[in-house]
């Protein structure tokens, strides 16, 4: 029996390898370790043909059934004249969001006169932004292997994204280093009035890794025992 179920597991795994386009697929995503996550089961798998034999199994199908009948319940009811209008009206506003090209941007590197800390310094401008008042740049980190950019992916590097309608996103590529989040290390500013996004960061050093990492331990040992963008630009910062 274990050795029919392996055969029907390898059949499910090849007919899902031959009909499904895992990059439209919105639950997979493939982590800094390189191995592949459903982020729909919360499951971890260690290569794309094991994930495609899981999207077959029946936990990954009653989740997609589960997520379909949430999305039923919570779309709007409208009579059938009205869902036209609202579907045009929707198709109308994502037509006239129309990218006016990459903000201009200043990028600068410095070390902290009292620790030798390095700094990394951005500046973004954006000038065609009508109302500055409502709108703010945003911003995250991505790790080398969630990147399509990029080919092969360097772990060695990490990429910072900036991004704020109508403006393509801009995306740095960074040293894959701790960045220190102590108060006045990261810090972000949006100038409304000049339309001006600044961000600053220092990375830890290894003294400071390595007593960042301690801190942790140390934490999670009292702690158990008393009870833890297609459209991209990318600009290197190496």
């Amino acid at each position: 029996s274990q050795n029919a179920e392996r055969d029907r597991k390898e059949r499910l795994r090849e007919l899902a390898l031959e009909s499904i386009d895992l990059a439209k697929d919105p639950y997979l995503m493939r982590n800094h370790l390189g191995t592949y996550e459903c982020k729909l089961c919360l499951t971890l798998h260690t290569n794309e043909g094991n994930y495609l034999a899981h999207t077959q199994g029946r936990k990954h199908q009653a989740g997609l059934a589960r997520r379909a009948a949430m999305e039923k319940k919570s779309a709007p009811i409208l009579p059938s004249a009205a869902q036209s209008q609202y579907k045009k009206s929707a198709a109308d506003a994502a037509a006239t969001r129309v990218k006016i090209g990459r903000p201009g941007y200043e990028v600068s590197k410095s070390r902290d006169a009292d620790n030798n800390q390095r700094c990394l310094s951005f500046e973004l401008h954006y000038p065609e932004i009508a109302d500055a008042s409502s709108t703010q740049p945003r911003h995250r980190f991505m790790s080398a292997y969630e990147q399509r950019v990029d080919s092969p992916p360097d772990g060695r590097y990490q990429y910072l994204l900036i991004a704020c309608d109508p403006y393509e996103t801009v995306a740095f590529r960074i040293p894959n280093e701790p960045i220190d989040k102590r108060m006045g290390r990261f810090v972000t500013n949006w100038d409304r009035e000049r339309k001006r996004f600044t961000l600053t960061l220092y990375f830890l050093d290894s003294d400071d890794s390595a007593r960042r990492l301690q801190g942790l331990e140390n934490s999670a040992t009292s702690s158990s025992l008393s009870g833890m963008l297609g459209g991209t630009v990318m600009a290197g910062v190496n």
